[in-house]
């Protein structure tokens, strides 16, 4: 039985926790390299199929993203959506968020360009006092959550760095995803032993997570394709901020291959003033 763990963010959380577009919208509406065999239904083949994972993504080099980030608080419940692409081997991405339309049903959100990079969160469209033709930078190894909520999606890269540290994997059974056939695995991830087996890219913004919630038991439920790729997985958060709110957080990964062109911006065109929360 999967049990689910609270977090309570520390340090900075006040200041950069959901930075990207959780605040606004609640504000607002307030591996195996040739996947798995008929072995993987054992507990311990099951798990070594999940860990593998990344892996198997990385050797497949890029692939489309959509996200899903349902969050429930008080009541209420709201969802960001992004779609995007991702370059597993150059560990960079793009995603254009969408957050939800306000308590009067107008849509007055633009979307937020993110750009995913190593240590860096890059947004365009940030709002809250941000010049419209400027970027903002967030250094996701100083985010209390290393970045697994706050910009509203999980960096696809880290959500399948996450599935390292997978424990407890039950094999569910055959099911399909957009059309493919996938094996469906459950289970639940550790951040900080996640952090520890991440590549070397990752690690420091799952550090970070790992001291910023004060449990790191994350459940989560993974989608793998004949070839070990990920298509799918949903991880489940629970933490404290002014509230116990629940974040069900789904990457769902399809047009592998596809080329990914992510261009950082200049220096010049980074705001660097003051932003508000």
């Amino acid at each position: 039985m999967v049990v689910h763990q609270h977090k309570r963010l520390r340090g900075r959380a006040a200041e950069v926790v959901l930075a990207a577009g959780v605040t606004l919208a609640v504000t607002a509406t307030s591996g195996c390299a040739g996947g798995g065999t008929s072995d993987d239904r054992s507990p311990a083949e099951a798990a070594s199929v999940v860990r593998g994972a990344a892996d198997a993504l990385a050797r497949t080099g890029s692939a489309r993203a959509r996200t899903a980030m349902e969050m429930a608080t008080g009541g209420t419940r709201v969802t960001i959506r992004g779609e995007g692409g991702v370059d597993f081997k150059r560990r960079m991405g793009q995603l254009l968020v969408l957050l939800p339309a306000d308590v009067k049903g107008e849509d007055e959100h633009r979307p937020i360009t993110e750009l995913l990079v190593p240590g860096a969160l890059y947004m365009k469209n940030r709002g809250a006092g941000v010049p419209a033709d400027k970027w903002v930078r967030v250094d996701t190894t100083t985010l209390a959550d290393g970045n697994l909520v706050t910009g509203g999606a999980t960096d696809p890269l880290i959500a399948a760095e996450l599935l390292r540290a997978a424990q407890e994997v039950t094999y569910v059974g055959e099911t399909e995803v957009a059309g493919t056939k996938v094996r469906h695995y459950r289970g639940t991830t550790d951040i900080g032993r996640a952090a520890v087996s991440a590549s070397a890219e990752m690690r420091g913004a799952l550090a970070a997570a790992a001291k910023g919630f004060s449990k790191d038991t994350v459940p989560f439920d993974a989608y793998l394709d004949e070839e070990g790729r990920l298509r799918k997985v949903r991880h489940r958060f629970t933490y404290v901020n002014n509230g116990v709110i629940d974040v069900s957080s789904t990457t769902l990964l399809y047009g592998f291959g596809t080329p990914v062109t992510v261009v950082l911006p200049a220096s010049r065109d980074i705001y660097a003033g003051k932003i508000a929360d």
